[in-house]
């Protein structure tokens, strides 16, 4: 058999030399590699909060989030004029780690819903909003059902459900 050479093949005009796989393969790449490893996000409690209310409140059923104290005081605070908004994440507490989170939420259901269905809606729904939108794995969603909304009980105004 002949000795076989190795050739590399240039287009016309090409004058300088490429380098070869080799090394290319030693030559460091700028900024260290890849970019997922180039440093750390952390998600604060209240941002898991958040997502995790507003997924709750979206569960048909949910008729209010939190329980009567905070409920109350969130109605008064409403209503001060320059107060802050109506807080997304009453109701909800969140425990979070580098890569997983707890919850706990208190919610009020509407009279004459299956307290179980609707709890397992919201877990569903929660878990699937705060993974998809953190990254982070929910490790528990615990539910306490702390009143039920009657149908004649009458209310400054009901909390709105998102669309």
């Amino acid at each position: 058999m002949a000795d076989t050479e190795e050739r590399s093949i240039r287009p016309a005009g090409l004058e300088k030399e490429l380098p070869s796989s080799a090394s290319r393969a030693n030559t460091p790449q700028r900024g260290g590699g890849d970019p997922a490893t180039r440093g750390r996000t952390t998600i604060a409690d209240g941002v898991v909060e958040k997502i995790a209310g507003l997924a709750a409140r979206d569960v048909v059923g949910v008729h209010a989030m939190g329980g009567g104290f905070s409920r109350t005081f969130g109605a008064v605070r409403d209503r001060v004029p320059g107060g802050s908004a109506k807080s997304v994440s009453r109701g909800v507490k969140a425990e979070v780690g580098e890569v997983q989170t707890a919850l706990d939420l208190d919610i009020v259901v509407e009279y004459g819903v299956s307290i179980a269905d609707v709890a397992k809606a919201v877990r569903e729904n929660v878990i699937a909003a705060v993974e998809r939108m953190t990254g982070l794995e929910v490790v528990e969603v615990n539910i306490a059902v702390g009143d039920v909304k009657l149908p004649d009980e009458e209310e400054d105004e009901p909390e709105q459900r998102l669309q």
